[in-house]
């Protein structure tokens, strides 16, 4: 399976950019799915998470209240909603998916099997 996200771009701060995730060769509704983002000379980190089935999403504090993630099976895709931008979510964000029934607190990096090209994102301040 291919994971590929998409959107990345220039924003300027307090704008707004929504990311896809799409995936070849497997359906992504049996996957456990989150965003992670790694900024210039940071740690990859963990941004949001959505459980398989939809009903459990969690976010990271720092993108709480601006960011919001989502999933279409109909669609076989992905979503990261990024409100009110700032200069510190500058980073390269990639999707990744688990094949896992885990809730959303629990999809972190161990838990995800295959790991999406990632896409830029620059906010400019």
């Amino acid at each position: 399976v291919q994971l590929q996200a998409f959107g990345g771009g220039l924003v300027q701060a307090g704008g707004s950019l929504r990311l896809s995730c799409a995936a070849s060769g497997r359906a992504l509704s049996t996957y456990g799915l989150a965003w992670f983002r790694q900024g210039p000379g940071k740690e990859r980190e963990f941004v949001a998470s959505v459980s398989r089935g939809g009903a459990s999403k969690d976010h990271a504090d720092s993108v709480k209240g601006r960011f919001t993630i989502s999933r279409d099976s109909a669609k076989n895709t992905m979503y990261l909603q990024m409100n009110s931008l700032k200069s510190e979510d500058t980073a390269v964000y990639y999707c990744a998916g688990g094949r896992t029934k885990l809730g959303a607190s629990a999809l972190r990096d161990r838990a995800m099997d295959d790991w999406g090209k990632g896409t830029l994102v620059t906010v400019s301040s």
